[in-house]
């Protein structure tokens, strides 16, 4: 039996204005995590609590997540859920907040467990015992609010993707209102995350006809309005082709999972940069690395994206310098060395890195599988900035 899945929210609710959603969730006692200031300079905060008193449910609010929401973090956040006993825990804000609250959500269900106890793929045990959960997305990249996979950052800056369906939202609110006041370097580098699941998920040893056919319109439509959301983040269709882009993305990846272009980035993107321009910078010599056994399906998306190429050859070199020109124009270094990261010390610790990526579950996913050397020499070619030939 060739057995396959596609597991996604219960709803997703999408479109201008729908925040207003709040007020028909059925619920009593609502535990909000966010970051720190953004939510309430731009008023989406006094939003929320305004509709979830209009629905009569009362809250409490979890504030300050970092951007790389650490393990201390989420043990403090779990502390006070467990005080308030919610039945709705509301992810609101950038990716950060979204992950630790879902983090957050298992330490409340299973006060017991650590966090050793569920970083193993697929490890975390039933939910929704005491709590439903509620992601609201102000950022248009990471497609947290569909996916199985929060990111946790452990002592040393190390982040560790925990994947299981059990944290999946059971209610996704994308409404592009809220990307309003994105500036637009987080435009661009939430928009290229984006692309980096989209890309990953369909060249992925997971990947299915429903994987697919999301992916490929995601990359199409970061492609053509990506640069738009950057140049006027006030254009509300530009945001909101990129909020359901972003979403697509989270679909596809969270059901075909992801590769080493993450497995990668997860060990360096908290040195100088953010995720997903760290992401970005290493895709180019990702894809030339994956293209010797992958070579088809990456030809498949430049064929998809019109791009000229007369053999899987020309079409993969095609897609690599498309990606490059984007990044250009959203003013994303070309390599890990222009975005100065030390030489010195990464050279040190490269070893270091590729090892620990080596283990990263993404990899495991990845269409070609790799070696320590072999990663070496991926993140080597990304920091010069040269091709990879291996």
């Amino acid at each position: 039996m060739d057995l396959k899945w596609f597991r996604v929210p219960r709803d997703v609710v999408f479109g201008a204005g729908t925040l207003e959603y709040l007020k028909q969730v059925q619920g009593s006692k609502a535990f909000i995590c966010m970051g720190k200031n953004s939510m309430r300079a731009n008023g989406v905060l006094d939003k929320v609590t305004g509709y979830l008193k209009e629905a009569n449910i009362d809250y409490t609010i979890f504030d300050g997540v970092e951007g790389d929401p650490s393990v201390e973090t989420v043990y403090r956040g779990a502390e006070k859920m467990k005080a308030f006993a919610p039945d709705l825990i509301l992810g609101l804000g950038g990716c950060s907040a979204i992950d630790a609250a879902k983090a957050m959500w298992v330490f409340y269900e299973y006060p017991d467990k650590r966090f050793e106890d569920i970083k193993a793929p697929f490890s975390i045990p039933p939910l929704r015992n005491k709590a439903k959960f509620i992601a609201i997305p102000s950022t248009s990249g990471t497609g947290t609010e569909v996916t199985c996979v929060a990111v946790i950052t452990e002592q040393g800056g190390i982040k560790h993707p925990l994947a299981s369906y059990e944290i999946t939202p059971d209610i996704a609110i994308l409404d592009p209102e809220i990307c309003l006041s994105m500036p637009p370097n987080v435009t661009a580098d939430t928009g290229v995350d984006a692309l980096s699941h989209a890309l990953e998920a369909y060249v992925s040893t997971m990947a299915n006809d429903y994987t697919d056919t999301l992916a490929l319109e995601s990359i199409k439509t970061i492609f053509e309005w990506l640069p738009k959301a950057f140049k006027d983040g006030s254009d509300i269709t530009a945001r909101t082709k990129m909020h359901i882009a972003q979403n697509y993305a989270g679909m596809s990846f969270s059901n075909a999972i992801l590769g080493i272009d993450h497995s990668l980035s997860h060990k360096i993107s908290t040195i100088n940069t953010t995720h997903g321009r760290c992401n970005t910078i290493l895709m180019p010599a990702v894809i030339q690395y994956n293209s010797k056994v992958a070579g088809q399906r990456y030809a498949q998306i430049a064929k998809y994206l019109e791009l000229p190429g007369s053999s899987n050859e020309e079409l993969i070199s095609s897609l690599v310098i498309t990606i490059k020109n984007l990044n250009s124009s959203l003013g994303i270094p070309a390599s890990l060395k222009e975005l100065g990261m030390d030489e010195s010390s990464f050279l040190e610790n490269v070893e270091t890195f590729a090892k620990a990526a080596l283990e990263d579950p993404c990899t495991g996913t990845n269409p070609r599988q790799p070696s320590v050397e072999d990663l070496i020499q991926v993140y080597k070619a990304a920091y010069y900035g040269y091709d990879v030939v291996i």
